[in-house]
């Protein structure tokens, strides 16, 4: 593991936690479990068992499925910073029938060696689409820290699961790897030829998954292709695979690929694997002996960071807009706006309702001091009421990012608001429709309602949809104020902790858009050279 670094000495009155720096060090997270038979399990089985005698299907299949029929995902929690309630923090993806789940989904923290950083995993056995966990089957759950798993031996600590009282739930394995600040991301096609026939009554349906190597001599998983159905010459789809997530930057790593047929009941037949490497596959077309499979195309890309695009001088506009009534928590919000400032984010505050400037001309105010002004001066003749509705003014900063068309501007709405949402319809439909823009909504909520609509349109699990129709990207990033009071009165440390979150998502949200249209980023000026300097160049 390689060293975070050395903090520069300060003295406690000059540290200020909203601006400091304290170094990290990324840490990729990956899950496998190996779990027990639990009672739901059995009671799907018997469904099964009566749905194949229903269909006059073979029984064989139902017989060597009775062990793998859960549908498993794990999700992650962390705790907070100086409180101890847990947040989840990610979920993997679900994998379907199978007790010995090797998730693909990876979880990167920051790992900082002088700080406790507890971690909780809950296994669940999905039943529906609802991202609502406790629609769905608990299987267990393991604790532990960063810092246990980074300090086991070569990075891999195994666990067993509890928290079902007298049953023994299974083994979580977790493994951690620092990651390399390697950029580049590689576009690959596979093809096989001639592959071996595994389905009794027809050809095989093949896929491949891929495994990077680890100093322990053992494999994780990084990817998976999709499915050919009934093709023993198939074409897999081309895809995109950060070189991190491949060999983590060692372009000598032993790169696995293992070819299976997929079964409906997860035990896919296993039909044949070859080893490569990174440097091997980036000479460009090669045949490997599975029957050969071959690799069709090899591109390279170095993919664009959130910090190019503005050292190359990308304007992000934040418009911010307040909600329906007058509370403490908008003024303490003061601090995370003006910090927003940083980094060429620009800020246009509105409010497309009401004129709270009292200029019809002109009704915008200057930057978060303005906005303040114009909102303690409205609350001398302004009566506010209900109801609460997004649509219009999401409608309204989306007509301004529909101008846009080069990526040269990209709009943030912030939204704070105590209110129940009233046009939950209309706002979902807003947001499909603004997904295609350069946009993304920030909602902050204030005071002690009920906010499940908001967890809704965040969107982080369940993809947003409106009409059949759904978003093309995750625009919605959404955090209840009330989380982040600091019960000790350390109002600095809240909004750190406030400012944090609000603003997480933004530079994936930002780059997703920038990256689905192919723009890329302006250059960075050269750097100031003063008159007189002896590097600067005479014309």
């Amino acid at each position: 593991m390689s060293s975070c670094g050395f903090l520069n000495m300060a003295t406690i009155g000059n540290f200020d936690p909203l601006s400091a720096t304290i170094p990290a060090t990324k840490i990729e997270i990956t899950v496998s479990c190996r779990l027990h038979t639990t009672q739901s399990a059995s009671e799907l089985r018997v469904s099964q068992v009566f749905w194949h005698l229903k269909n006059s299907l073979p029984l064989c299949n139902t017989i060597s499925v009775s062990l793998s029929l859960l549908s498993t995902v794990c999700v992650l929690y962390i705790q907070g910073i100086g409180n101890k309630e847990w947040r989840e923090f990610g979920r993997t993806e679900v994998i379907d029938n199978t007790l010995n789940p090797d998730f693909v989904r990876k979880f990167i923290l920051d790992y900082f060696f002088e700080e406790r950083q507890n971690l909780k995993f809950d296994l669940y056995d999905v039943d529906s689409k609802s991202s609502n966990l406790s629609k769905h089957d608990f299987l267990g759950q393991a604790f532990c820290t960063l810092g246990e798993v980074v300090g086991s031996l070569g990075g891999r600590m195994e666990k067993p699961l509890g928290g079902i009282p007298g049953k023994k739930c299974g083994t979580i394995i977790v493994k951690a790897e620092e990651l390399s600040n390697c950029r580049e991301s590689v576009m690959m096609q596979f093809c096989g030829n001639k592959l071996d026939k595994k389905d009794f009554f027809g050809k095989s349906d093949p896929f491949l998954v891929f495994y990077r190597s680890n100093e322990d001599g053992t494999f994780t998983i990084c990817h998976k292709t999709e499915v050919v159905k009934i093709n023993l010459n198939p074409v897999w789809q081309a895809f995109k695979i950060p070189v991190r997530a491949l060999c983590n930057g060692d372009f000598d790593r032993t790169i696995k690929v293992e070819v299976y047929d997929w079964d409906r009941d997860g035990g896919h037949d296993f039909i044949g694997e070859f080893s490569t490497s990174y440097r091997e596959l980036s000479r460009g077309q090669s045949q490997f002996n599975v029957y050969e499979v071959t690799l069709l195309s090899f591109l390279v890309d170095i993919e664009a960071t959130f910090l190019d695009y503005i050292k190359g001088g990308q304007w992000i506009k934040s418009l911010s807009l307040f909600g329906t009534h007058c509370s403490s928590p908008y003024l303490k919000l003061h601090a995370l706006c003006s910090k927003s400032n940083k980094q060429r984010i620009r800020q246009l505050f509105f409010f497309p309702i009401f004129l709270q400037n009292g200029n019809p001309q002109n009704p915008y105010c200057n930057g978060i001091d303005g906005v303040m002004e114009a909102y303690y001066q409205s609350l001398k003749s302004v009566q506010l009421y209900g109801p609460t509705n997004f649509s219009p003014v999401i409608n309204h900063v989306a007509r301004y990012a529909a101008s846009i068309k080069d990526g040269s501007q990209y709009f943030i709405l912030l939204i704070i608001t105590d209110g129940v949402i009233s046009d939950m319809a209309q706002t979902k439909e807003s947001i499909v429709n603004a997904a295609c823009l350069p946009m993304s909504i920030i909602i902050v909520g204030v005071g002690p309602a009920e906010f499940d609509a908001m967890i809704e349109l965040d969107g982080d699990e369940v993809r947003i949809s409106s009409r059949g129709r759904y978003a093309e990207r995750d625009i919605v990033q959404f955090v209840p104020f009330r989380d982040y009071i600091d019960r000790t009165g350390n109002h600095i440390l809240s909004m750190a902790r406030l400012a944090k979150d609000v603003l997480a998502e933004i530079p994936d949200q930002f780059l997703s858009y920038m990256r689905t249209r192919g723009i890329k980023p302006s250059p960075a000026p050269p750097p100031y050279t003063p008159p007189g300097h002896p590097l600067q160049t005479q014309i």
